[in-house]
Formats: C-alpha cells, sequence, structure tokens
C-alpha cells in the first residue's frame, strides 16, 4: 500500500532578511541554497555564517590546505544564489560541541546581522529511523536555538553590549532538513541553481567518491521532488519552523 502523502504549509516568506548558520561548507547546499535562491530573487537578504571551515572533510587532503579551499569554494557556491556575504567562526571541523562559546559567537552574528528570520539544519539526533545525524550539525542546530535567544536577552552574554550590540530578536527559527517538518517552500523557480551551488563544491565532492550523495542534481532531485509533492509542487524543500 502506498503511503499516503502529508501535506506542508507553506513557510510565511513576509520577512526582509535572513541569517543562515551551518556547521560546515556543503551543508546549506544540500537543499537550503535552492530555497535562499528564491529568496534572494524576491529581493531579501541572506547572509552565511559557517562554525567551521570543512578542514576535516576530504580524507586526501591535509586540513590546512583543505580549509582555505572549501572556504573559496562555500563562497562560490553561495554566490550563485545571491548571497555575497559568508563569514567563518573558525571552529574545529568535527569537534564542534554544545556550549558557551558557541552560542555567544551565534549571538554575536545574530546581533551584527539583526536577520527577521535564522536559517539553520537538522538539530536531532537523526535524519529518519536509522539515519543518525553527524555530531557537528547536532551541536550547532542546539546551539542556534539558544544562541538566537540569547541574542534577545541583554542580560546574558553582557560583553556584547560592551562592544556595542544591542539585543535583537528574530522572528523565526528555519531548521532545513527536520524529521518533524511541517513546513516548505516552493524552489522549482531555484532549483538549477540549487544545483549550480553545491556542485561548485568540486573538491569536496570528488573526495567524496561514488556515493550517493557526490551527484548533485541526482541527489538533490531524489530529496526535492518527494518534498515538492507534498506542496504540490515540481520541487520543494522542507523546513521544521521554530517561533521565537
Amino acid at each position: 500500500m502506498t503511503e499516503p502523502i502529508v501535506p506542508l504549509e507553506p513557510v510565511d516568506e513576509s520577512w526582509s532578511s535572513a541569517l543562515a548558520i551551518a556547521a560546515h561548507p556543503d551543508d546549506l547546499e544540500y537543499g537550503t541554497a535552492a530555497a535562499v535562491a528564491r529568496w534572494t530573487d524576491q529581493g531579501k537578504r541572506v547572509v552565511y555564517c559557517l562554525a567551521t571551515s570543512g578542514e576535516a572533510g576530504i580524507d586526501s587532503m591535509e586540513p590546512e590546505r583543505c580549509g582555505p579551499l572549501r572556504e573559496a569554494e562555500e563562497r562560490a557556491g553561495a554566490a550563485l544564489v545571491g548571497v555575497d556575504v559568508v563569514e567563518f567562526l573558525g571552529y574545529p571541523d568535527g569537534m564542534l560541541v554544545y556550549g558557551l562559546d558557541l552560542r555567544r559567537d551565534i549571538a554575536r552574528a545574530v546581533r551584527r546581522h539583526r536577520p527577521d528570520v535564522v536559517i539553520t539544519g537538522n538539530h536531532h539526533d537523526s535524519w529518519r529511523p536509522g539515519l543518525q545525524n553527524q555530531a557537528d550539525h547536532v551541536a550547532l542546530g542546539r546551539c542556534v536555538i539558544d544562541g538566537v535567544r540569547d541574542a534577545a536577552n541583554r542580560w546574558v552574554f553582557r560583553e556584547l553590549l560592551d562592544e556595542g550590540l544591542e539585543p535583537w530578536k528574530a522572528t523565526h527559527i528555519f531548521v532545513a532538513g527536520s524529521p518533524m517538518a511541517t513546513h516548505g517552500v516552493d524552489v522549482t523557480g531555484g532549483f538549477d541553481r540549487g544545483v549550480a551551488s553545491l556542485a561548485a563544491h568540486a573538491e569536496y565532492l570528488r573526495g567524496l567518491g561514488p556515493t550517493a550523495m557526490s551527484d548533485p542534481e541526482e541527489f538533490l532531485e531524489s530529496v526535492s521532488r518527494p518534498t515538492g509533492a507534498r506542496l504540490g509542487v515540481r520541487y520543494g524543500v522542507s523546513f521544521e519552523v521554530i517561533y521565537t
């Protein structure tokens, strides 16, 4: 028996600016970038903030060479979907932990950029039953949720006030790739640019070898078509929406 298609509610797009925070270069490109292309076409401003430089992501390349290369690939991919500001926080790839330092840096970024919404990736322990999430994603996502709250509270991380950063409250957090997604975005118009954005990570994809995730168009189509069906469109990206 075919499983019933569970509809997704369209994401509220009545906002003007977003800060997208992820653990590694390429995290945003596995789906979210196509939504970013749609949003920048609408005139929205999107800034990328990466906790690490992905320097441990290519087995055949030493981290000292890999980090700068992956930063360059991230900037190139971001530009293809209309993002011209990409920041790196400098945390060690593969060793992110939930803690005050990362929460503070996220709160600092939110206060500096003052976004209406914050976008991040799946913070849950798994993607679906039997497919565990990666530790960096879990730690980063949890810190984003708490760091967004911290950014709105002047009595948390009071040193940010000394830096001239007044509290700022984002209205929502959009969590991409969540197993608890209830909302979605029609990315049919931005799908090709989303593919190109992921393809810009050429050295990283080459380092993956022949896996299900190494062909940008094939992989993105495999996840975007089922989501699109839940929205009644060709291609979609799903989000868990957290109200702050």
